[in-house]
């Protein structure tokens, strides 16, 4: 009854087929969201922190010329203050930022001062990210110091904290969630976690301090997953092949969206935009047309979830594309993006696509068009009826929420009593000199 009222026949059901189509076009292009973990901080944030260390290091100089090996070492001593030894270097944020300095002195170049360059998946340009850049830059040349590094830590740790409940404000009650201020969150929670962690190694603050916050992020994620299922709800949006042209709501002055647009490039870690690879998309699905895709993040978990077997149940998801979440406005009207302030810009548009102040999704004639969160927008030729689509976009929000790999990051904030004393309890330096490598490097 409800979805005769919205005018959605009960009759009008996409079958699986289509939704897995349309979902394999989005992830052929790249355009599928990650707000997962970056696997740097999984595996430097954990009790394999020294392990992990150790590979990078004994990896990084493996394929090294003598004399770049050479350069490297002095280089590092001299980041480190002329010490070879670094304190509590092989464990949690310590441990973290030596992972950075490693490979920023390997490259041997100057660290980008590019707006759009990453730091473990998100924009070091973001406020969460700037936090996060100065202080793992700062931990080498003060780590051997334990007063210096005390105060560097419970300075940042109180950036971090503010930061991150405005953050978390700014997604739950001022309409600004999306996928990059999920990440960024994520991030920005995981290193404020360990940030505080290594002050109890310190003794500046009790165990409990510790535990309370991990329980605080426990519940926090809990609530951002449900916004953030509420928030793809809202924006994916699809139109079959024929319709004609798609025009979203253009975006209103002061709601917090940035102009819509599209473009051919994928960004890159670096920053930098490249082509999207035939290594990288997959194997082509039926009714694949080369789309246009907006700033998306490299796949990485994504892969997996996005070839197991989805069994919707399509029924249930027309009934929620026509409960009163959202409205009917939310089911039938094409919405822009809202975004943080430091979500991905707009890239410049490519072909067909109009920039300023209300975007507008064209694509060539008889082609379809899936739009997921505004600025990743993908033509299609998946073949179904009109009156399916909102269906389909619910089914699809079912999806790209499914791909998203939750239980990891949960799995972060629920360490047992048991793993949780032994990060607390980690200790272990870390030691600059090679001599037990040298065998593997000649």
């Amino acid at each position: 009854m409800i979805l005769h009222a919205l005018g959605v026949s009960s009759l009008c059901l996409p079958s699986e087929t289509t939704v897995h189509q349309l979902f394999s076009v989005a992830r052929h292009v790249g355009a599928i969201p990650d707000i997962s973990l970056d696997p740097v901080l999984t595996a430097f944030l954990s009790v394999e922190s020294r392990a992990s260390l150790l590979h990078q290091y004994a990896a990084l100089q493996r394929g090294m010329t003598p004399e770049h090996l050479a350069a490297f070492r002095s280089n590092l001593t001299g980041e480190l203050g002329g010490s070879s030894r670094v304190r509590h270097g092989g464990v949690g944020v310590v441990a973290l930022a030596l992972s950075v300095l490693f490979d920023l002195v390997a490259k041997q170049v100057p660290e980008q001062q590019d707006a759009t360059a990453l730091l473990f998946g998100i924009r070091r340009s973001s406020r969460i990210g700037r936090i996060l850049h100065g202080f793992l830059r700062q931990i080498p040349g003060v780590a051997n110091d334990p007063e210096r590094m005390a105060e560097a830590t419970e300075l940042n740790d109180n950036l971090l904290k503010l930061e991150l409940i405005d953050h978390y404000e700014r997604m739950t009650n001022k309409k600004r969630m999306s996928s990059e201020a999920m990440r960024q969150w994520l991030a920005g929670a995981a290193v404020h976690l360990h940030m505080r962690i290594h002050q109890v190694r310190l003794k500046s603050v009790p165990p409990g301090s510790a535990e309370s916050l991990r329980l605080s992020y426990k519940t926090a994620f809990s609530q951002l997953v449900q916004d953030y299922a509420s928030y793809l709800r809202r924006n994916v949006r699809e139109t079959p092949p024929g319709v004609g042209a798609h025009r979203p709501t253009a975006a209103r002055p002061g709601d917090g969206r940035v102009p819509e647009a599209t473009a051919s490039h994928h960004r890159t870690d670096s920053g930098t935009e490249r082509e999207p690879s035939k290594a990288n998309r997959g194997p082509v699905t039926p009714g694949l047309t080369e789309g246009q895709v907006g700033p998306a993040r490299p796949q990485g978990p994504l892969d997996r979830a996005a070839t197991a077997p989805h069994r919707l149940n399509l029924t249930t998801v027309a009934n929620r594309a026509a409960t009163p979440t959202g409205g009917s406005e939310g089911v039938l009207r094409h919405q822009g993006l809202t975004e943080t302030d430091a979500s991905p810009a707009a890239v410049p548009a490519s072909g067909n696509s109009g920039g300023g102040g209300g975007a507008e999704h064209s694509t060539a004639a008889g082609e379809g068009l899936l739009v997921i969160e505004g600025t990743r927008n993908v033509s299609h030729s998946v073949q179904h009826r009109a009156c399916e689509s909102p269906v389909i976009e619910q089914a699809l929000a079912v999806r790209l929420l499914d791909a998203q790999d939750l239980d990891e990051i949960r799995v972060f904030f629920q360490y047992s009593q048991q793993l949780f004393d032994h990060l607390l309890g980690q200790r272990g330096d870390f030691d600059l000199k090679i001599r037990w490598r040298k065998k593997n490097l000649n």
